[in-house]
């Protein structure tokens, strides 16, 4: 898909808001919404980050008048993606640039009540059935600027909503790209699971080109109804000039499970505040992390399991691959809250430096209000045993391949967690094109 340029691109100041409202063809209960998260997003400007999260991050170089909102038209070209063209769905969107190009979903799926496609177009329609979960069950507005900023621009996005007992066996795919130069992407994600659904949702982002600098200001809400199933991948594969800024948010109802999966691959600068509440007995929730880090990126991810409910569980495995002098933060905790008795909660963060030059921060965390639960974290960092690298290579192998055969090993505990075997082979294969021994 390639754009036309821009002849009026808009701006995050208060002159371009107006410019953004006029372009929208919303209803006023959508256009006062907006106009709310802006003025929280001019409050919050004002207001100092919280530094517990983002004193990790170097964010001076970050510009926020060097991007904007494209109004060009979007056309046919080629996004490389690593699994678009991997397997069959019952359904898939494509965005450009914050703008929905192209969006199916199987007659079979639409007769059970399923609707996937353009959240632009479906808050819109379905306004009684989407409204009470936008940016009010899981993802606030009020969190951080970043929040606000998301919650005023909002451009399209995918939403999912799968009606009560309805199971959808082949998976849905959403595919979210970048191709003018300095534009912005403010899709947002919405999954809404009535109890007794299931679903797999496969979520990748792209770049049209490699030297194209762009900006991802995302959001992410998914809410999974009693005893509903819910997994979600989310692959983030930006070129390294993109700056990838994110707030993702997960409701388990009781008796629910939730599998959630992330890899950071691309992007200059990546940060994700990710949260997963247990709000129902029996919730299960399990959180699966898969980066690799070169050159010189900072991939950052700030994760909370906030179990508010007893007999509830979560685990959460992240891996993380340095290079060069990148650098890879994860911050994580688990809360309990008082009346979460029976609570089991686990986190665990493992990092590989393959260079002296990269560095990994790892830091979990547990507040406990409870007293009769088990929770438990752990964080290590290593180098790669260089006896191993000769090892392999005594038998024929490259450095590369050597250090494939190192990596893929280290990766295989959170593979092994997957049952999407899409996702598992896609994974492999991103990680061999990040070693330079794959296409």
């Amino acid at each position: 898909m390639s754009a036309t340029a821009s002849s009026t691109p808009i701006t995050f100041d208060e002159a371009g808001f107006e410019n953004f409202l006029s372009t929208r063809n919303e209803p006023d209960w959508l256009l006062q919404f907006r106009r709310e998260a802006f003025a929280l997003y001019q409050q919050k400007l004002e207001e100092p980050l919280e530094p517990e999260e983002y004193r990790r991050l170097d964010l001076r170089l970050f510009r926020p008048e060097k991007y904007h909102i494209s109004d060009a038209s979007a056309e046919e070209t080629t996004f490389e993606t690593l699994m678009q063209d991997r397997g069959e769905f019952g359904g898939s969107i494509v965005q450009v640039d914050g703008k929905c190009v192209a969006s199916s979903l199987s007659d079979e799926l639409k007769a059970k009540g399923v609707l996937f496609g353009n959240i632009s177009e479906l808050l819109v329609e379905h306004r009684e059935l989407l409204e009470p979960y936008f940016l009010k069950k899981a993802v606030s507005p009020d969190a951080d600027r970043f929040a606000a900023w998301h919650s005023a621009f909002w451009t399209g996005g995918a939403v999912l909503y799968v009606p009560r007992n309805v199971e959808v066996e082949a998976p849905l795919y959403s595919l979210i790209g970048l191709l003018e130069d300095g534009a912005t992407d403010l899709s947002h994600t919405l999954v809404i699971l009535e109890d007794g659904a299931s679903a797999t949702l496969l979520e990748e982002t792209s770049s049209a080109a490699e030297e194209t600098a762009g900006l991802h200001m995302g959001a992410v809400e998914l809410i999974v109804g009693n005893e509903a199933r819910l997994r979600y991948v989310q692959l983030q594969n930006w070129n390294g000039k993109v700056y990838h800024i994110a707030h993702q948010s997960g409701r388990v109802g009781r008796d629910a499970m939730a599998q959630w999966t992330v890899a950071g691959l691309g992007s200059k600068l990546m940060h994700i505040h990710q949260d997963v509440h247990l709000d129902g007995r029996g919730a299960q929730a399990q959180v699966n992390g898969v980066t690799f880090a070169t050159d010189k990126q900072l991939l950052s991810y700030y994760t909370q399991q906030t179990h508010h409910q007893p007999d509830t569980y979560s685990d959460l495995l992240y891996k993380q691959v340095c290079r060069d002098k990148s650098r890879c933060v994860w911050r994580g905790m688990i809360k309990v809250d008082e009346i979460a008795q029976k609570t089991d909660g686990y986190q665990r963060n493992d990092a590989l430096m393959l260079s002296s030059g990269a560095r990994a921060d790892a830091i979990p965390g547990l507040e406990i209000e409870a007293d009769d639960v088990r929770c438990t974290h752990g964080a290590t960092a290593g180098q790669v045993d260089e006896e191993q690298v000769f090892y392999a290579m005594c038998r024929g192998l490259s450095r590369y391949e050597a250090m494939h055969m190192i990596v893929e090993g280290f990766f295989a505990e959170v593979y092994d967690r997957i049952p999407v075997e899409l996702v598992r082979e896609t994974l492999s294969h991103a990680v061999e094109i990040k070693l330079g021994i794959g296409e």
